[in-house]
């Protein structure tokens, strides 16, 4: 019988991200064959698995992986649990039998735009790992303007809290009289990275809108707070795409 590595194994199954599987393995929530999981260790669907106590099984007759595109509202917590003032992501998103929704990145409170969700988590894992450089695209209205000297400096690349990080591509979008916006796409994925980095150019963001997340385009007709399922056709798209990264 084949085998491939436990956190792999779930989260191709949905049970949520290899990272997030990880952690359940050093929290000893996973056993296999009646003893904790390893980090590491590798399984096959005749090893007895369980979760919490209940046992994981793939259902012959389980959902397909499905893949869904929210366009987040401002306001909205990209966490699964909300607090007494915000609302999350996750009670906007369609609810679910026997599968979880796991989110492909984040965006911050102050943030909209496009957000992707998956049953799949190895799906999640390729589109979010910072070794596979998906691009990220991003329209950014900051007060002010940059000079050309500051364009560059984004482009090369700039220290954040011991990181290098730069824009892969950054053009003007649209001039105002106080406010301009500008079109940026990043591959790193750093926390709050497009901020910081027109931050370090003394510029602060007041709008930023995720517009594209690898070859996912928002759709323009698409509403604050509303989602769509993808298609066979575009879920094959993506796919393909992640196969070649």
């Amino acid at each position: 019988m084949e085998q491939e590595r436990l956190q792999k194994y779930l989260a191709a199954l949905g049970f949520g991200s290899r990272r997030q599987i990880e952690q359940w393995i050093r929290d000893k929530k996973i056993k296999v064959n009646g003893k904790p999981a390893e980090l590491g260790m590798r399984v096959s669907e005749e090893d007895r698995i369980t979760l919490n106590g209940k046992p994981v099984r793939r259902k012959p007759n389980a959902h397909p992986d499905r893949i869904i595109v929210l366009n987040k509202p401002l306001g909205y917590l990209c966490s699964r649990k909300a607090d007494k003032d915000r609302s999350t992501v996750f009670e906007l998103l369609p609810k679910l039998q026997s599968q979880r929704w796991i989110s492909v990145g984040r965006l911050d409170l102050n943030s909209s735009g496009l957000l992707l969700f998956s049953t799949d988590g190895e799906l999640v894992n390729r589109l979010t790992h910072p070794r596979f450089q998906i691009e990220r695209e991003y329209l950014v209205r900051v007060l002010g303007q940059l000079t050309p000297e500051q364009q560059q400096n984004l482009l090369n690349g700039v220290d954040l809290d011991g990181k290098i990080a730069k824009f892969a591509s950054l053009e003007l979008h649209q001039a105002q009289s106080l406010n301009h916006w500008y079109r940026v796409v990043v591959k790193e994925g750093l926390y709050r990275e497009v901020r910081r980095l027109f931050e370090s150019q003394n510029l602060q963001v007041n709008r930023l809108i995720r517009v594209r997340y690898g070859p996912i385009q928002m759709n323009r007709k698409l509403k604050a707070g509303e989602y769509y399922e993808l298609n066979a056709q575009e879920k094959q798209m993506l796919y393909d795409f992640i196969a070649v990264k």
